[in-house]
């Protein structure tokens, strides 16, 4: 193709190329607007190098990714297609569809931490819900009216980019502009090369936080969430038995729970080896199988899930401070001579009863559930046991549980207490759906579960997965909606 200057058809096409760039440096500043939220989303960069390095991510990131689509969409129209009163029409339609868009992800990464995706969909589609489901009609209109500013403000800056062309084309200082976000652009890979090398995390932390941008690593997002060890990932140590910094804040307010002398109680047993729970369950009417338990290796960790109803994330906060579980709440009673757990104040009629090792009869009209604590695999953070119980609405059960699940359901089910439990539990109810991402804690691994796989992230940076059934590796990348979604919950009663 001929594009000499004499050539009308060139002579359009040029003038749609400059006309192109002035239109593209227009919508740089409306993105970098739209994109305000995500510098909001998360804690900021606690060093000076960290927030410099926001910045200039920040403005040459969104400049990038909008002359991406410049270069993608109306470039070739222009070449192809070189009428500028249609293109500069379609042009607005596209700049209009792409900031919307962008609104959408700022929107869903400032309120669920990560960007659109199909994986998450549901959740994506959840958060929109409750959004418009409050005031409808307001809703809507606060959306088309958004749209259309976007839309009248692209069709201005398009016509006055073409009818002005050769005043622009004058002015410096649209050179002067991509030139500094060209330095920014080289600064910010620059030093984010020099950050990965050097471990600072405060600068390795923000790889997702615009779209299109680095992919998020195991280290980075621990690092985000404040649950990466730095010693250890520096020098390799074991992991310690404490979590992290962890500052358990109770929830204002709590749901109350009505209970009468007719509610059922609940009989909770751990056991130490496979031998004792077989001599209980032996010895116990009308307990049945129930299906497959994922609890930590710990048997600390365990007690304190099946407890608390908490992952054990919380667990040495909770047991200094000598804080009651959450779902004690009036008239609740609860009864439990586990060791390290003192102060809590025992009733012998007690509605939950929790031990160790106890081989006494269960209580008349009292629910069971049990099973024991002992290792079966070779993983050294989690492994799966059997689930026994005489509540015979968990017959239909078959996925894996975690031990907090069991208040959560007793909560839910059996006492008509949903509130409480999703109010002062992170469990989920083993019948029905699913409230909380299936996450726990220990020795510093964070564990999730979804399906038949279970995520280890470890403090170090590291991670595994593995098939819940199989108890073999999965060569699979990290889901990290998903993650993000586990972290948030697993942090919910934590002030940092």
């Amino acid at each position: 193709m001929n594009l000499a200057t004499q050539n009308p058809f060139s002579s359009k096409a040029s003038q749609l190329l400059a006309w192109g760039h002035w239109f593209t440096l227009a919508n740089i500043g409306l993105a970098l607007l739209v994109s305000l939220p995500y510098l909001f989303a998360d804690a900021p960069p606690t060093s000076a190098i960290g927030t410099f390095y926001m910045i200039i991510t920040w403005l040459s990131h969104t400049a990038f990714i909008t002359f991406l689509a410049f270069v993608l969409t109306i470039f070739p129209l222009s070449l192809i297609f070189p009428y500028p009163r249609h293109i500069r029409g379609m042009a607005s339609i596209i700049a209009t569809s792409g900031m919307t868009l962008l609104a959408v992800d700022a929107f869903v990464y400032y309120n669920l931490g990560y960007h659109l995706n199909f994986d998450s969909l549901r959740e994506i589609l959840s958060l929109f819900w409750r959004n418009v489901s409050n005031t409808p009609a307001f809703s809507t209109l606060l959306v088309l009216a958004i749209v259309m500013m976007i839309l009248a403000y692209q069709l201005l800056v398009s016509n006055y980019a073409w009818h002005h062309l050769a005043e622009l084309k004058r002015h410096r200082s649209g050179k002067k502009i991509s030139g500094v976000l060209v330095v920014c652009f080289a600064l910010s890979h620059s030093i984010h090369i020099w950050a990965d090398a050097e471990l600072k995390f405060d600068i390795t932390k923000q790889d997702n936080m615009l779209p299109l941008s680095y992919p998020t690593t195991a280290k980075a997002l621990l690092a985000k969430h404040d649950l990466l060890d730095l010693e250890r990932y520096e020098q390799a140590r074991a992991v310690s038995v404490n979590a992290p910094t962890v500052s358990f804040v109770m929830p204002a307010q709590l749901p109350s729970c009505e209970i009468n002398e007719t509610t059922t109680g609940i009989d909770i047993r751990l056991f130490s080896s496979q031998e004792a729970l077989n001599k209980f369950v032996d010895s116990t009417a009308d307990i049945r199988l129930v299906g497959p338990i994922l609890h930590p290796r710990d048997q600390q960790d365990t007690i304190f899930n099946a407890l608390y109803g908490l992952p054990s994330y919380y667990r040495t906060s909770m047991q200094k401070d000598n804080i009651d579980p959450l779902w004690r709440r009036s008239p609740i009673t609860l009864s439990t001579s586990l060791e390290g757990y003192e102060f809590i104040h025992n009733d012998e009629n007690a509605l939950v009863n929790v031990s160790l090792d106890s081989q006494e009869p269960v209580r008349a009209n009292s629910l069971v559930f049990a099973f024991t604590t002992q290792s079966s695999s070779s993983e050294q953070i989690t492994t799966i046991n059997q689930l026994w119980s005489s509540a015979p609405r968990l017959n239909s059960v078959n996925h894996i549980v975690q031990p907090q699940d069991i208040l959560a359901t007793v909560l839910s089910e059996f006492w008509q207490c949903s509130e409480l439990a999703q109010s002062a539990l992170i469990a989920n109810n083993m019948i029905g759906e699913k409230q909380f991402a299936d996450v726990n804690y220990s020795h510093g691994v964070f564990i999730a579960l979804r399906k038949d796989r279970i995520t280890l992230l470890s403090s170090d940076g590291s991670f595994k997965h593995i098939s819940a059934s199989e108890g073999f590796s999965v060569d699979q990348e990290l889901n990290v909606p998903f993650l993000i979604q586990g972290i948030k919950q697993l942090k919910r009663f934590n002030a940092q």
